[in-house]
């Protein structure tokens, strides 16, 4: 295992160097001038002159492999640039950003942790009868619905015609559920079905049989056997769903004025700015690279008789 783990460590590295290179190629091939804009949202038309002075002063004159390799020194020193918006360093803009987005994922997560495992089981236990058409609909619904629509459709209901919740900012608890049920809805119905069909492909297996044969109870037999074998797939798909969220959820962070990973990148894309931009594109690298170490990990562990690649 260690070995696979090394392995899996320098095959971070090259990633993470192929990423930056080609997120800073197209920075610098993209349209619009960061200097000028920086300028612009201070409120005042900047000259040539002022614009060149900037542009010297970011580094931004300078020739595409003179500028990455600089910043990528710097990166290995742990020092990711300076944010043009916020005249800060990277680092310290997305640690504030963080636990905002920690917080909606973490909440996102439980709600479909607790949610959609019973939906699954109920609606591969009660194949074909009532309970498990009412849960496919319901997943059918979930999964059609685009995350804006659903978010504004909540918004009206519970924001602005009953009242109950407010619909933007991060001012209390309360304000945390609409983005994170948001969040969850498509979540919970995509979950609720994977867990149905993989519960439903394990019940035809040789030993679920052969302990009904033996006369095991059938509650046993879910949650003891069928119900444990199954997990090994959903928690993959839960450990890069995971890292999605921890990205920042873009579109919802932004609709709801949430303080997050993913506003903060689309405010960054709007602004060019591509220190910011290229500090969240190796955020969201390292956590898809170890949360998909993790997962592998943990599924060899849970079933030993699943063999890591260490030829990867």
């Amino acid at each position: 295992m260690g070995r696979y783990i090394v392995k899996r460590l320098l095959q971070l590295v090259a990633v993470l160097f192929g990423i930056t290179f080609l997120t800073f190629l197209l920075t610098y091939l993209s349209p619009g001038d960061p200097a000028r804009l920086m300028l612009m949202s201070t409120g005042v038309t900047p000259s040539d002159e002022l614009v060149r002075q900037v542009r010297s002063e970011l580094g931004l004159d300078k020739p595409f492999l003179v500028r990455y390799g600089t910043w990528l020194g710097q990166v290995v020193t742990g020092d990711f640039g300076t944010s043009y918006k916020y005249d800060r360093p990277v680092l310290d803009v997305l640690m504030a950003r963080l636990p905002a987005t920690l917080k909606l994922t973490g909440s996102a997560m439980l709600l479909v942790i607790l949610i959609s495992f019973p939906l699954g089981v109920l609606s591969a236990v009660r194949r074909n009868q009532g309970l498990d058409y009412v849960i496919r609909l319901f997943s059918f619904a979930g999964l059609s619905m685009p995350s804006f629509w659903l978010g504004m459709l909540l918004m009206l209901v519970f924001g602005v015609q009953l009242k109950l919740l407010p619909v933007m900012g991060s001012s209390g608890w309360n304000s945390l559920i609409l983005p994170a049920a948001t969040l969850a809805i498509p979540l919970i119905a995509q979950y609720s079905r994977q867990i149905r069909a993989v519960m439903l492909e394990e019940t035809s297996q040789n030993y679920v049989v052969g302990a009904r044969a033996r006369g095991v109870k059938e509650s046993m037999i879910i949650w003891r056997h069928i119900l444990p074998n199954s997990l090994l797939p959903i928690v993959t798909l839960l450990g890069m769903t995971t890292g999605a969220l921890l990205g920042g959820a873009a579109i919802v962070e932004s609709l709801f004025v949430w303080p997050g990973v993913g506003q903060m990148a689309v405010d960054a894309i709007f602004t060019r700015d591509y220190p910011l931009i290229q500090g969240y594109v190796i955020w969201m690298a390292v956590i898809y690279v170890t949360l998909n170490l993790i997962v592998d990990l943990w599924t060899h562990l849970r079933d030993p008789r699943i063999q890591l690649d260490v030829d990867v």
